[in-house]
Order: C-alpha cells, then sequence, then structure tokens
C-alpha cells in the first residue's frame, strides 16, 4: 500500500530531498552500477531506501568516509534519524534511512483517506 507523504514536516522533506539526492549522486559517480531502486514508506517514521547493483562501497583502508555519506548520516541525526550505508544484499550498497516523524504529523495512508 502507497503512503500518502502530503503533509510531512518540512524540515523531514528537506532532509529526505538531501540524502536521496546524495546517495543518487554517489550511484552515478562511484557505483557503476546499472539500476538503482528507491523505496519510500511512511508510518511512525519516514523510511527510504536506495539500493544499487554497482560494485558496492570500498574502504579508502583509512577509516575515513566521504564527505557526502557523512553528509547523510549528519542530516538524518539533526531530526533524530539514522542513515546507515551498507554493502547490498546479493551486491552493490544499500542506504537505509529512518526519520521520525512528529505525533500529530504522521503521514496517512490510503486506506485512511476520505473518500
Amino acid at each position: 500500500m502507497a503512503a500518502h507523504l502530503d503533509g510531512l514536516p518540512a524540515a523531514i522533506e528537506v532532509a529526505a530531498y538531501r540524502i536521496v539526492s546524495e546517495a543518487l549522486t554517489n550511484v552515478v559517480k562511484h557505483a557503476k552500477a546499472e539500476s538503482c531502486r528507491i523505496t519510500i514508506d511512511a508510518d511512525r517514521a519516514l523510511s527510504i531506501d536506495v539500493i544499487d547493483d554497482g560494485i558496492g562501497i570500498m574502504s579508502g583502508g583509512n577509516g575515513n568516509i566521504g564527505v557526502g555519506l557523512e553528509s547523510m548520516r549528519e542530516r538524518a541525526a539533526e531530526l533524530g534519524g539514522e542513515c546507515v550505508v551498507t554493502p547490498g544484499d546479493a551486491r552493490g550498497t544499500a542506504v537505509r534511512v529512518q526519520l521520525p516523524i512528529p505525533i500529530g504529523r504522521r503521514a496517512r495512508r490510503d486506506a485512511d483517506s476520505p473518500v
């Protein structure tokens, strides 16, 4: 069932947009992917998955992560959420984001919509 995303607080919308933009930039610049899937759902939190089938996340060997990855994590943390970047299930990279939606501002599902 698709979630309605109308009525989300502006801060959540902006953070989600910036995080997805950065994740897609990384796919284009680094992943050498053939495809990328974005999944967005909202209930108590806005959940976003950006999963590509590219070469996977590489470590520079020095423990440092890129500025873009750190920026995504910081944006999520500022709103009490999290952004986790891991290798994908089979290959590629998975960016998984959870941004809490304040009570009273929850996104409505299709079943909750007035007819």
